[in-house]
């Protein structure tokens, strides 16, 4: 734990916001009232395309790229053994407090299913291996050693690469069917074990095996990390904050146009993460990182981010605080009319829900959640605490 004063004047305060803009809306789409009553925008994509709702993980995978080059400017970006342990220790961190996130759930749900103490702790059978930390924890990883081992104008190279072999992998593989017969699928299955996978459904309403976060479409992920690393040079390398604007605009808009053009012969999907959505939501966040240096930092339109300070200073602690919490407050129950009875049960069903409706009051109890994390978060700014890891 470091405690820093947050006046550091070679710090662009748009990175924080953006970065704690993503995190407040991963916690806003996860976290609604109720599932079956969710506004369209904050839904993910069934398959093919791209809503609201699926830009805020990569764009918060493309600002851990920008900041990874900052991270490893103190190290020359020579593979030293310092540097090289950090990245090891960071990525195993990230990755463990991704698998007891899921852990806990399952504890939770077991103790308040009547599960003893033992029982409740020992589903290690069906504890899914992989997940939102555990994909940024590897996504990080890779990226940041290739970053030390390869020469920053060969990473392009490197980019391409991966995104096309990735598309060929798809192509080639049934990567693009939604079936347990994907490519993604079969791999994760024979790696990691149905028992330890997310399930989706497929067309016809059938659960399959089919993880969002698995080990190949981890790849392109590296890709897009990668993609953050290259703009987080460019805003390094460009002193000045209009050059930096007009040249985030300029490349997001060629990421992004050619992601959209490329969509036609590979379609945008986020739950395989393939390589058009990785153009295209890292052009997308370029943008909106321009867009908010120029807002933020020339123009010093700030009043209306510091919600936002809170979340992006201390993004993974407020994130996990966010899972720990609607782990509790879904399956903690207490008596009501003689019933049990979940707290956020009773905070939609009983509270919300009767007077503003299914889905307007759904909405309401997920933007109640958001504000309960950022007061955790604010706490933390306010007394300049700051969790890294």
């Amino acid at each position: 734990m470091n405690t820093l004063s947050t006046q550091q004047s070679s710090r662009l305060l748009s990175l924080d916001i953006l970065r704690g803009i993503t995190i407040a809306g991963m916690i806003l789409v996860n976290n609604p009232g109720s599932w079956s009553s969710v506004y369209e925008p904050l839904r993910h994509a069934d398959w093919h395309g791209l809503t609201p709702t699926d830009l805020v993980f990569p764009f918060f995978m493309f600002i851990m790229g920008v900041s990874t080059f900052m991270s490893l400017r103190k190290f020359n970006f020579e593979p030293s053994q310092k540097a090289v342990w950090k990245i090891i220790r960071r990525t195993v961190l990230i990755f463990v407090i991704g698998l007891a996130l899921g852990w806990f759930g399952q504890f939770v749900r077991g103790l308040t299913n009547g599960e003893t103490l033992g029982q409740a702790a020992s589903h290690f059978d069906t504890l899914r291996i992989l997940g939102v930390l555990q994909r940024l924890a590897l996504a990080y990883g890779f990226a940041a050693l290739i970053a030390l081992l390869v020469k920053h104008k060969r990473l392009v190279w490197v980019i391409a690469t991966i995104l096309v072999g990735y598309f060929l992998i798809l192509a080639f593989g049934n990567g693009f069917e939604k079936s347990e017969n994907n490519i993604i699928a079969i791999i994760d299955k024979a790696v990691l074990g149905v028992s330890h996978m997310y399930k989706d459904t497929d067309a016809a309403g059938n659960r399959i095996a089919l993880d969002p976060e698995g080990l190949l479409s981890t790849l392109p992920s590296i890709a897009h990390v990668l993609i953050g690393f290259m703009f987080g040079k460019l805003i390094v390398d460009n002193k000045d904050n209009h050059t930096r604007v007009e040249k985030l605009l300029i490349w997001g808009t060629v990421l992004a146009f050619a992601g959209l053009l490329l969509h036609y012969g590979c379609p945008i999907n986020k739950k395989i993460w393939s390589s058009t959505f990785v153009l295209t939501t890292t052009g997308f966040a370029a943008q909106l990182l321009g867009l908010l240096i120029w807002i933020i930092d020339i123009n010093g339109k700030q009043k209306w981010s510091r919600f936002f300070h809170a979340f992006g200073v201390n993004p993974l602690i407020v994130y996990v605080f966010a899972g720990v919490l609607a782990n509790l407050v879904g399956n903690i129950r207490f008596a009501y009319q003689g019933e049990p009875i979940a707290v956020k049960t009773f905070m939609y069903d009983v509270l919300l829900q009767p007077w503003a409706g299914n889905y307007f009051g759904s909405l309401l109890y997920a933007l109640i959640f958001v504000t309960v994390c950022w007061a955790f978060g604010y706490i933390l700014y306010k007394r300049n605490i700051y969790i890294k890891l």
